[in-house]
């Protein structure tokens, strides 16, 4: 099917490209005639251009009327027989012109709009080299089932998602998610199909078949993205239907009150309403391949329109404003037993569980460098979590049965897991509670300059819906400042909700899991979350995103009002240019001829305003350096470790995790904070206007600095006495937590002021 329509589109393009050469040809031809002062030759070749033209236009009005359709191109075959009835060549050889260069700037405006739409769909691999007994084999991808071994060389496309197997490697996955970055993926990570392998040789273990991909479900959206007509493009139909009688009712006035004929032919010249059909479906197209450029897969024109009249955000929690991944927050220990033994042990039991959070204390401890144990004799109970021996010891790693003595120090641990609203994985150690691990799903780095952008953008509400706990929805709610909170939400009340806020307003619903399918088909746009594939919800969502950043909703929305505007605007004035010619025509103020040349300039102006909507689509990103950024938020928690080891009687302790907190701040914290010292702020500076306007970053800066430097300052001093003396105990506890402090809120701010730079720098870019 698609080799039959591609035919068809170069057969189609090369016909408006031969008919533009044969009436351009003719109107050159007779203008050099003309100025020979050959007239009957002139006349005669206008007149073959004229007849070029009428043909297919007669074709597109039959065409169009067999189809239902009353189109604009009824009034261009009228134009062009009246002015062979009325001798005006010249004219008919200009709207000849007029119509071929129309189709052929419209076709290929078209073309260059949806150009990365058709290129997901060229970008799918045809074939792939499967493992079979050892040996390679190719294979066509539809031939790909779950648990195929597929090897990848340098520069192949993943044809169906599955996860790292062999060796780690590195992908391209600008095809998904409009980044050019390049990202590392180790053994057991997730990779999607449609990725490119930008290293070397590499084996993946397939999850899924190809047509049933993460990549295979993206090209379907854009193809049915390409095919769909957006309401501001049937409006564009409709108005040219009531325009018609209109024209003719004009043109038959100028005749009557005149009583000439040439004066009817000019109106129906200049009144072509190419602009109104011309914009609405340019801009729409454009916004939808500028969305497809970053990562935004629009399903159709309509959402795209929608989304730009959008008054209300309605958004999941887990996921979407959250990464969706438990992270450890903190460790607490009991006698004896230092965070190190307890996190290492609760991970070499939770290594055979496939329990989220266990994956998440695996990946922490594999974070921080520990070298687990391989466990024996390993036990599971659902909802309990998991038992094994690890290097001699029995360790349990879970929830606690209530008839189990807790210490003293549990309880502190329940309290603090309820105010930060974290999870508590207890671990026990040879029948003595021993430890417990907090995990918390924290808020996405970009969600509060997103929230703020959205609201900035026109979103006069925002509420959360998710089935979690009250206590960590509210706490999300807060930071963010969103206007309300639902927790504990079923799929059915998700759709309650959502269905009373479409009812007040034009609402956005923006989710993640296959229990926000419902609530997204109720919205008035749905918008998935779909870089982790989750299907069901992709397939009800009107977008998808294929990046997994939260940021992206509010880029869609700037394209979609950007696109909305750029359409309205080309055809309002457009159209308005059209009727001032009409109405100039119909009192003899403007000759046939010169009516078709002014109505030529006035399309190819509406088609060039309609293209700028492909500008500008990528968004800038803030740079972040990630890996340092992820060393110092995992690093930051032994600040508070050494303050509480500092709080016991174990000095020895203590001063171990006083030296490693100091070389962390004098290695990691300050040589960071003096480079963005010496970047950040000057940029911040230039952006927001002066000095005043960073203030507050700048004040936590020096802050920190001078913690840091006071922090030093106490481990010399108890070095040169061998350990912490007890008259320092009061004061580095109040720089250790004051730092704690500062630090997780100074991190944050660099964060925001990173996206502030990005966003100032794209919008100044759209503007010019």
């Amino acid at each position: 099917m698609s080799l039959i329509r591609d035919l068809f589109q170069r057969v189609t393009t090369k016909a408006e490209s031969l008919l533009l050469i044969a009436t351009v040809s003719a109107l050159a031809g007779g203008v050099l005639a003309w100025s020979l002062d050959q007239r009957a030759v002139a006349d005669g070749m206008w007149a073959l251009g004229t007849i070029a033209a009428l043909l297919p236009a007669g074709w597109w009005v039959v065409d169009g009327l067999r189809r239902g359709r009353a189109g604009v191109d009824v009034i261009a075959v009228l134009s062009l027989l009246g002015t062979i009835l009325v001798g005006e060549y010249l004219a008919g050889a200009l709207i000849a012109v007029m119509l071929a260069t129309g189709r052929t700037l419209d076709a290929a405006a078209n073309r260059r709009a949806a150009r990365d739409l058709r290129s997901l769909r060229e970008h799918v691999p045809r074939i792939a080299q499967r493992e079979e007994r050892g040996q390679l084999r190719t294979v066509a991808v539809d031939e790909i089932e779950p648990g195929d071994r597929i090897f990848l060389s340098s520069g192949d496309v993943v044809p169906t998602d599955g996860w790292i197997v062999g060796e780690p490697a590195v992908f391209d996955e600008s095809a998904l998610t409009g980044e050019s970055k390049v990202v590392e993926r180790s053994i057991g990570d997730p990779v999607r199909s449609g990725v490119v392998n930008a290293g070397g040789g590499c084996r993946i273990e397939s999850s899924r078949t190809a047509r049933s991909s993460t990549y295979a479900a993206v090209v379907s959206l854009a193809q049915e993205a390409a095919a769909d007509s957006a309401p501001i493009v049937r409006v564009a139909d409709r108005v040219a239907a009531w325009f018609i009688p209109v024209t003719l009712l004009v043109s038959g006035f100028a005749w009557m009150s005149s009583g000439s004929a040439t004066r009817a032919v000019a109106v129906l010249v200049v009144a072509t309403p190419c602009p109104l059909l011309l914009a609405a479906p340019v801009a729409i197209v454009s916004g939808l391949s500028r969305a497809s450029r970053i990562g935004v897969i629009v399903r159709s024109g309509g959402a795209l329109e929608r989304l730009g009249n959008v008054k209300t955000l309605v958004i999941d929690k887990t996921g979407t404003l959250t990464t969706g991944k438990s992270t450890q927050s903190d460790i607490v220990c009991g006698e004896d037993v230092d965070s190190s033994s307890i996190l290492r042990l609760a991970a070499s039991a939770d290594q055979v569980s496939s329990h989220i959070l266990a994956e998440s204390i695996v990946r922490s401890a594999r974070a921080q460098g520990l070298l687990l144990s391989t466990p024996e004799s390993v036990t599971e109970r659902p909802g309990y979590g998991v038992t094994a021996t690890v290097d001699g010891h029995v360790v349990e790693v879970g929830r606690i049965a209530g008839a189990i003595d807790r210490p003293g120090w549990a309880a502190s641990v329940e309290n603090r897991a309820r105010l930060d609203g974290a999870v508590v994985v207890w671990v026990r150690i040879d029948d003595q509670l021993s430890g417990a691990l907090l995990l918390i799903d924290p808020i996405r780095n970009d969600a509060p300059w997103t929230i703020r952008r959205l609201r900035s953008a026109g979103i006069g509400k925002i509420v959360m819906l998710t089935g979690d706990r009250p206590e960590p929805a509210v706490e999300v709610g807060c930071v963010l400042g969103l206007d309300a909170v639902h927790a504990e939400q079923e799929p059915a009340d998700k759709v309650v909700r959502v269905r009373e806020e479409s009812e007040r307003a034009v609402t956005v619903m923006v989710g993640d899991g296959i229990n926000d399918a419902p609530a997204l088909a109720a919205a008035s746009v749905g918008i998935a979350m779909g870089a982790r594939g989750a299907t069901a919800s992709s397939e009800a969502a009107d977008i998808v995103l294929t990046t997994d950043r939260l940021s992206r909703v509010a880029d869609a929305m700037d394209i979609a009002r950007r696109s909305r505007r750029i359409a309205v605007q080309s055809a309002t004035v457009g159209t308005g240019l059209s009727v001032v010619a009409m109405a100039f025509a119909a009192f003899g103020l403007l000759a046939p001829a010169v009516g078709a040349l002014l109505q030529e300039l006035i399309d190819v102006a509406v088609i060039l305003n309609a293209l700028r909507a492909l500008g500008h689509g990528r968004s800038s990103v803030p740079k972040l350096e990630p890996e340092l950024e992820r060393r110092m938020r995992a690093d930051l928690d032994s600040i508070r470790v050494a303050a509480d080891a500092l709080s016991g009687d174990d000095r020895v302790l203590a001063m171990r995790r006083l030296h490693q907190t100091n070389r962390f701040l004098q290695e990691v914290v300050l040589p960071h904070e003096r480079a963005e010292g010496a970047k950040l702020y000057p940029a911040l500076e230039r952006s927001l206007g002066g000095a005043d306007s960073i203030s507050a970053v700048a004040d936590a800066h020096s802050e920190i600095e001078r913690l840091c430097r006071r922090v030093e300052n106490h481990v010399r001093a108890a070095d040169k006495l061998g350990a912490v003396d007890d008259a320092q105990v009061g004061d580095l506890l109040a720089c250790l937590y004051g730092l704690y402090a500062v630090l997780k809120l100074h991190f944050r701010q660099e964060e925001e002021s990173y996206f502030v730079l990005a966003d100032r720098s794209e919008r100044e870019g759209s503007s010019s």
